[in-house]
């Protein structure tokens, strides 16, 4: 009820104000001790990746582009959390307005554009959290380096952060970055994860710790593709995927208002088309790797689904804008109820 008032508030300042004056609430509320008493810090503890989750359901990557918010974040009673995406270089993104709600379904359109303050301050934040527990950072690359670059911005990215991270996830799938999705196939695919396998494992022995490496994919592909990048998975040793990004089409949304925004689109809408494609993965997959569901999820049933499709872990983002830390407990309370059957 409170989190339904305060969401109606700041539904009615523009979009981005309100993004970041909430992520001050939440971070306010957690230096008064009052988020972790208040709120229930579900327990269903999940091993995978060589790392311990307090619970499957995790922050995807964007809510918290730079670190500034992890200990504030954590204390909502998140199993693991996800900051970035973060380019070697800080950048401003796209021009505003570039944030766009469609309460109607459940559903924001993004053009962001990787806006970030670049990977020194996120190292910066990340060294001064209290947080212990499971954190992903999200790497990309500046807008400005060209795609045949790309794996330069990522190395540099990989280096910055292997020390930190508890697993790094490859961003080659936002839409906002021009030419970003082409890293997806074929041999860009190919150098850009065999180049980073090299790297990591030459940091590896450097820090004598191994941080495992997963690559977040779109959910506009065709069958044909989603088996062709789980190939390419396996082949460079990569150590799981995030399934999925946010989708280009408009199927549902496009007589509401901002429905024909550009930008990708997350939420309610995007749940069939990301599921499918976990499916897909999974089905190609057979086991080989874990997978991370992340698209649509509004209420705690469609975790459950996402864990029933073959995730081993599902992420929130969309559905926690518009139904805040209760869909945490209510994802957790849904996917027990699969191991109970």
């Amino acid at each position: 009820m409170l989190y339904n008032i305060a969401r109606n508030l700041l539904f009615r300042l523009p979009t981005e104000t309100s993004h970041y004056l909430a992520l001050d609430s939440i971070a306010l509320g957690q230096k008064l001790h009052l988020t972790s008493c208040l709120l229930p810090q579900p327990e269903l503890p999940v091993d995978l990746l060589g790392l311990r989750f307090r619970n499957p359901v995790g922050l995807a990557a964007g809510l918290d582009k730079n670190g500034d918010y992890i200990d504030a974040l954590a204390a909502l009673g998140f199993g693991f959390l996800e900051i970035g995406t973060i380019t070697p270089r800080p950048q401003p993104g796209n021009p505003q307005p570039r944030l766009f709600r469609l309460p109607q379904a459940t559903a924001i359109i993004n053009r962001m554009g990787f806006n970030n303050k670049g990977v020194d301050h996120l190292v910066r934040q990340v060294e001064k959290a209290k947080y212990n527990g499971v954190l992903g950072i999200n790497i990309g690359k500046n807008f400005d380096t060209p795609v045949e670059n790309a794996l330069s911005d990522y190395r540099i990215c990989l280096e910055k952060t292997f020390a930190l991270a508890s697993y790094i996830t490859i961003n080659i799938s936002s839409p906002n970055t021009q030419g970003l999705r082409s890293l997806q196939y074929g041999e860009s695919l190919d150098q850009l994860l065999g180049g980073l396998r090299e790297t990591a494992e030459q940091l590896q022995v450097r820090h004598r710790r191994k941080v495992p490496l997963l690559v977040k994919i779109a959910p506009d592909l065709e069958q044909q593709d989603v088996e062709t990048i789980a190939a390419q998975l396996l082949k460079n040793g990569m150590d799981g995927v995030i399934a999925t990004n946010t989708t280009l089409a408009r199927t549902g949304v496009e007589s509401l208002p901002h429905g024909n925004e550009q930008g990708g689109l997350s939420g309610a809408p995007v749940r069939e088309k990301s599921t499918q494609v976990l499916k897909q993965l999974a089905q190609a997959l057979q086991g080989r790797l874990p997978i991370i569901g992340v698209g649509g999820i509004t209420e705690g049933e469609h975790a459950a689904d996402k864990i029933r499709a073959g995730a081993q872990l599902v992420q929130i983002y969309t559905g926690f804008i518009y139904h805040g830390p209760a869909l945490i407990s209510d994802s957790v309370r849904a996917i027990r109820g699969l191991q109970k059957k």
